[in-house]
């Protein structure tokens, strides 16, 4: 396996999400509606860095397992879990592979902010027909991507991420012909440390008729797309969110 590209980013990754854990109300009404509504009694997070919703989908009553490439953001995952007292079982894997490390079904397979790292269509395809795979027929992968339509098309350098009287993160975004970069600036600036540490990843851009494409490809259904966890309707002009639910 390749040297981890979290390493040197995984004890700080969660410093612009708040406490662990804590998931605004929008976000887990959305995945509360779709649960119930698909009959979800089991979740893959399958790109769970460190597990910051699994603690949500086990709330939900949902039988939980999580997975990452990452053995620096699993090691801060599991941290996170003990401090809380969860017992939910993390597993190192490629999401291109999953089949290899479950023999079980899901009902729901989520991968939030992670189809990206594939370098390109192709290890997309592999990625998408994986998680097929593991799901049962009739369940749901849930995926968000970066960046939006909108935002390809206006192509903006700043991002403030996060911003308290001790920490600022800022995105700073390099555009390329079908990828971003994702220039990670943290910035501590509290009476006991001030600092400004960097890290960055490439993502190659999978805009929304892309997804479906590739979506349909691999074997799903039916793919609708929100703008936000609020499932208001994903337009490509105006949306600066990007959820896509896929049905096996």
């Amino acid at each position: 396996m390749n040297a981890d590209p979290y390493k040197d980013f995984a004890e700080r990754y969660d410093l612009s999400f708040g406490q662990f854990g804590d998931d605004d109300p929008q976000t887990v009404e959305f995945f509360r509606t779709l649960f119930k509504d698909s009959k979800v009694h089991s979740v893959l997070d399958c790109a769970c860095g460190t597990g910051r919703h699994l603690p949500l989908f086990h709330s939900l009553g949902c039988v939980v397992f999580g997975s990452d490439i990452s053995q620096a953001m699993l090691a801060r995952g599991r941290k996170n879990l003990a401090e809380h007292g969860l017992d939910i079982p993390l597993v190192q894997a490629d999401f291109r592979e999953l089949p290899r490390h479950f023999e079980r079904r899901f009902d729901a397979v989520v991968c939030l902010a992670a189809l990206g790292f594939m370098p390109d269509e192709e290890e997309c395809a592999k990625a998408l027909a994986s998680m097929f795979a593991v799901l049962r027929d009739g369940g749901l992968l849930i995926l968000t991507a970066m960046p939006t339509d909108r935002q390809w098309k206006e192509q903006p350098r700043f991002q403030l991420v996060a911003n308290n009287r001790d920490f600022t993160r800022l995105f700073v975004i390099d555009y390329k012909d079908c990828t971003a970069r994702y220039n990670v600036l943290d910035i501590f600036h509290s009476p006991d440390k001030y600092d400004l540490q960097e890290w960055s990843a490439e993502l190659y851009v999978f805009l929304r008729d892309e997804q479906e494409m590739l979506l349909k490809a691999a074997g799903f259904r039916k793919v609708d797309f929100y703008a936000s966890f609020d499932f208001k309707p994903y337009d490509k002009e105006t949306s600066n969110g990007l959820i896509a639910v896929a049905q096996k």
